[in-house]
C-alpha cells in the first residue's frame, strides 16, 4: 500500500484535526478521537470511519493491517 497516498484524519473538536499525509491524497481516511480505540473495520461499518477516494482503495488499507497504528498515534497527542 505504500504507492498509494493516503491522508489520515483524527478530530477531536471542530477545527482542531491531527493530520498525516498529503494534503493531494487518493485516499482520505478521518474518524473523531473518540472511536480510534475502535478497529478500523467495525468503526467504518458502524459509520465512524469516513472515507474519500476509491472504495477499493480503502479496503486494500483495512485489509493491510497498517491503519489501526497510524490512528492509534494520531489519536494521542
Amino acid at each position: 500500500m505504500s504507492d498509494v497516498s493516503v491522508q489520515y484524519r483524527v478530530v477531536f473538536a471542530k477545527k482542531d484535526e491531527a493530520v498525516e499525509g498529503p494534503g493531494d491524497a487518493a485516499v482520505v481516511i478521518t474518524v473523531a478521537a473518540a472511536d480510534v480505540a475502535l478497529d478500523p473495520t467495525v468503526a467504518f461499518m458502524r459509520g465512524k470511519l469516513k472515507s474519500t477516494g476509491p472504495t477499493g482503495l480503502l479496503f486494500e488499507l483495512l485489509k493491510s493491517g497498517e491503519m489501526p497504528a497510524v490512528l492509534a498515534r494520531l489519536g494521542t497527542r
